[in-house]
């Protein structure tokens, strides 16, 4: 029986970084422009008056101190509010498959293999840039492998989705190895001008390399000892952008086509919810929560994933059983637990287990339990 291993993670970090305090001196900056420009109006009491922001609601609301973009100038102009990245030509690689050739490459100089000891891409992640040709084909080519590629998109829980097809890919046979690449670009579709989440995202890109347990030296890796997903439908994180925008003028523009959540819904329904999946799955493996040496969970709100951590364990978990990135990162959506994961296994021994743990919008949870080999 083949079994799956992680034999190498990887991770592309953009060099830009906004901190809380910058990103509220140009959202205030924008307030005050949008209320002088509407100021008859505000009087007359047609319009409410937008409220300004503040680094202490930042990070009391989220844990979140800064954040990695890919472009930092358009985002901190008060008239424009959003990233300035320029669209490249057909013939230059787009701006995600850069990202990922990046990651792609440290996870396989991690596992110690080459471009030629991978059967298939799987590029996984909230928001493609373009709809065809694949991004993952992109990939592909850039890396020069020989084998198969495909993109899949489960929002934030995306990654962990993507690695339960690349266990199911080597274990039935059809790869030796997989890697799934996460290049999340969510300053793209981040709603700057709103109060309640313009501080939630950030870019980054993540790469997992899952190979045959037969191909990866002893004591090296992670044993991939189940995954367990789970999805139930919600609109309380939506994003209305896509090809039939068009096709009704009225809806250009509008809010819905960013990012939207109704925060304090998804914090008390999703949360109970990851803790019972998280518990399920422990128990279908004849396991429970003290066994577990480590959580790396999705990478969105701190308050959420201690209260997470708290569900499953029966107590508060220290920093060094739920690591935390998120306050360096901010929300990375898919790409988020694979950070943690990420920056911090090293330290972990032989027989050790942990939890890799997204959840999302859809709403959707991905829970895949390892040990160190």
């Amino acid at each position: 029986m083949i079994k799956a291993v992680i034999s190498g993670t990887g991770l592309y970090t953009p060099p830009a970084t906004i901190d809380n305090d910058e990103l509220v001196e140009a959202f205030n900056a924008f307030v005050e422009l949008y209320n002088n420009e509407h100021a008859e109006a505000i009087a007359a009491g047609e319009l409410a008056p937008l409220q300004p922001s503040s680094s202490a609601f930042i990070e009391k609301a989220s844990g979140i101190k800064r954040r990695h973009v890919i472009d930092r100038e358009g985002i901190l102009d008060p008239q424009r509010m959003c990233p300035h990245i320029p669209e490249r030509s057909n013939d230059e690689p787009s701006v995600q498959c850069d990202m990922a050739v990046v990651a792609c490459n440290e996870a396989l100089a991690q596992a110690g293999k080459t471009a030629a000891d991978v059967d298939a891409v799987i590029v996984a992640c909230s928001n493609l840039q373009r709809a065809y040709p694949a991004i993952s084909i992109e990939v592909q080519q850039a890396l020069g492998i020989d084998g198969f590629a495909y993109d899949m998109n489960v929002a934030c829980s995306s990654a962990t989705f993507g690695l339960q097809a690349a266990v199911n890919s080597v274990e039935n046979g059809s790869a030796r190895a997989v890697l799934v690449v996460s290049p999340e670009i969510c300053s793209g579709h981040l709603n700057f001008r709103d109060r309640d989440s313009h501080f939630i995202f950030g870019d980054a890109c993540t790469a997992i390399l899952v190979e045959r347990e037969e191909n990866v030296g002893a004591g090296q890796g992670f044993d991939i000892l189940g995954t367990r997903l789970k999805t139930t439908f919600s609109n309380n994180i939506r994003n209305n952008f896509g090809f039939l925008n068009r096709a009704d003028e009225s809806g250009i523009g509008q809010p819905d086509k960013l990012f939207i959540q109704q925060g304090r819904k998804v914090f008390k329904e999703v949360s109970p919810m990851v803790a019972e999946t998280i518990q399920g799955h422990l128990e279908s493996l004849s396991l429970a929560p003290d066994n577990l040496r480590r959580m790396w969970l999705h990478q969105a709100n701190l308050n959420m994933n201690q209260l997470i951590a708290r569900k499953v364990l029966g107590r508060d978990a220290t920093e060094d059983e739920a690591p935390v990135i998120l306050d360096e990162y901010a929300n990375t959506s898919s790409a988020g637990s694979i950070i943690a994961f990420h920056k911090h296994k090293a330290d972990l021994v032989s027989g050790d287990l942990g939890v890799i743990c997204s959840f999302g919008a859809g709403y959707s949870i991905g829970s895949v339990v390892v040990r160190r080999r």
